[in-house]
């Protein structure tokens, strides 16, 4: 399990996912990759058939009708980490990954709201060209959270 550090943890969600497809995928990942907990902003999840293990009857899940309800019931002490593909975003490689975040990924077609944007504490993205499937890019980001880092050697300046 990637999540078993003491006083560690993360949730992960989607804000206004587009397909319930999506939402399976990506719950069956947080499941076995050590997510505290899943959530949606917007839509709600629905049982999907790609949620193999039923990931939301295993574990905590949260619905959240707007983003000021989700982001005024954040854990106390976790940092929000929007991932979202905008020049100021910092690359997801070189990223350290805060013990105790939410991580927060948008609609494949709309991304985060603004809103969203200004309230994450760190903005990550993908060295891509075009966005990511929502699934797949939150799998990325947790498979990232649970790999030993650096993996570069690292300019000290």
């Amino acid at each position: 399990m990637i999540n078993n550090f003491e006083n560690e943890f993360f949730g992960i969600g989607i804000q206004n996912g587009k397909t319930p497809e999506n939402l399976g995928v990506l719950w069956r990942s947080a499941q076995n990759m050590g997510a505290s907990f899943i959530f949606t902003i917007g839509n709600r999840y629905a049982k999907q058939a790609c949620d193999t293990h039923n990931a939301v009857k295993s574990m905590p899940y949260f619905h959240y009708d707007t983003f000021d309800a989700f982001y005024h019931h954040l854990p106390k002490g976790a940092m929000l980490v929007g991932v979202e593909l905008t020049e100021n975003a910092e690359s997801l490689e070189m990223f350290a990954h805060p013990k105790r975040c939410v991580y927060l990924l948008g609609a494949e077609d709309h991304g985060l709201s603004k809103k969203a944007i200004e309230k994450s504490k760190f903005l990550i993205k993908f060295k891509s060209e075009l966005s990511l499937n929502v699934a797949v890019a939150g799998s990325i980001v947790m498979y990232d959270r649970g790999i030993d880092k650096p993996r570069f050697i690292r300019n000290s300046e």
